[in-house]
């Protein structure tokens, strides 16, 4: 039923359906262009190191591996990382710990007369 009625109103407003606000809305994309630039196919036989270098069409190219070795040993990249994994691993021992769920399996029941008190041996 709604697929009728879009295309009655579609046939009502000139337009030709969907297919047509594709067709002038797709090639324009509203002035903005392709996201990174036009796309160039190479001619030409690629540098060696190529696929080294971030060129997404802007004047200044990056390199795709950030060049942190002189600031930053393997010694104290590996303390960074066995600290993370530590802090996580203590939250997670801390979660299993303080597991109140594990402790009480059960829901406590609720017993009338002040639950039971009476009955099971407390004073009246």
């Amino acid at each position: 039923m709604a697929g009728r009625l879009s295309t009655a109103a579609s046939r009502l407003l000139g337009g030709g359906g969907v297919c047509r606000s594709i067709a002038f809305s797709l090639p324009t994309r509203s002035g903005m262009g392709l996201p990174v630039g036009k796309h160039i196919v190479p001619d030409k036989p690629l540098p060696e190191q190529d696929e080294l270098v971030w060129d997404n069409g802007t004047p200044f190219p990056e390199p795709c591996i950030d060049r942190l070795v002189p600031s930053i040993g393997k010694y104290e990249s590996l303390a960074w990382l066995c600290g993370g994994l530590g802090f996580f691993a203590a939250i997670g021992l801390l979660a299993v710990w303080n597991d109140k769920a594990s402790k009480i399996p059960f829901a406590p029941k609720v017993y009338p007369y002040d639950n039971l008190r009476v009955e099971l041996g407390g004073e009246p």
